[in-house]
């Protein structure tokens, strides 16, 4: 068996090479069980030394020049040669224990696909109560953080891999697709909660109050555009770190 880790990064010069060292700490969960790993990386058209990072901490690398999630995290897998694919952020942390959850899920033939609650790295009130609906709201729907994915090759590479017509909440998406085909094959998408992904609360500092609002308005009210436009999007894409 092999897993292929595979990273989309845009600008991260400052969280990429911590998130590597504890993908890497994380990753003695395969090796241990006799599998076989490999770390993709996907430069999503940076600007700063993501590409150098990446590169001194043995990642294989893809350039990606449009900048957009979906496409970065399917660049990545283009050039994966693992059996499984597990998606991470560039500013999230699994932990072994985490990456053992994974081997335990693939051993068990019962699943297609899988994700992980999460926890923040700051204490926010309105960030705790926003994660923890959320994790709610995932486990009940089987809904994949996109900080966290994990997917059969095959099924990946059958359903296309992210959809490139939305730049954020490609991750609902592709659960959709997932659960849909799951449900035909009967197999299973699954939410691992005992060892929550450690993730970057840095959004909560970057942004005002008033940011996240108003796209959550726009979310509700004008789903299409929210999802389908880089600028409504502007949280993602704008650079700021």
């Amino acid at each position: 068996m092999k897993i292929s880790v595979i990273v989309p990064a845009f600008n991260e010069e400052k969280l990429l090479g911590a998130s590597l060292t504890e993908i890497k700490a994380a990753a003695a969960a395969f090796t241990a069980r006799g599998w076989d790993y490999e770390l993709v990386v996907c430069d999503n058209n940076s600007t700063d030394r993501t590409d150098e990072i990446a590169r001194a901490a043995g990642a294989g690398v893809v350039f990606e020049p449009i900048n957009q999630i979906a496409r970065a995290r399917n660049a990545g897998a283009s050039i994966a040669t693992g059996d499984w694919l597990v998606f991470v952020d560039a500013d999230s942390h699994p932990s072994a224990e985490l990456f053992a959850e994974v081997v335990a899920a693939i051993q068990s033939g019962k699943y297609i696909a899988g994700g992980s609650t999460v926890r923040m790295d700051e204490k926010y009130f309105v960030a705790g109560i926003i994660t923890g609906l959320w994790n709610l709201t995932s486990r009940w729907k089987r809904y994949l953080a996109g900080a966290f994915i994990f997917c059969e090759a095959d099924v990946f590479r059958q359903l296309g891999g992210f959809s490139h017509e939305l730049f954020c909440a490609e991750e609902l998406e592709l659960s959709q697709r997932l659960k849909k085909l799951g449900k035909a094959t009967g197999k299973n998408v699954v939410i691992l909660h005992r060892h929550p992904l450690l993730t970057s609360a840095r959004k909560m500092r970057l942004y005002s109050p008033w940011n996240h609002l108003g796209f959550l308005f726009r979310a509700i009210f004008d789903t299409r555009r929210a999802m389908g436009s880089r600028e409504a999007a502007f949280m993602w894409y704008d650079g700021r770190r």
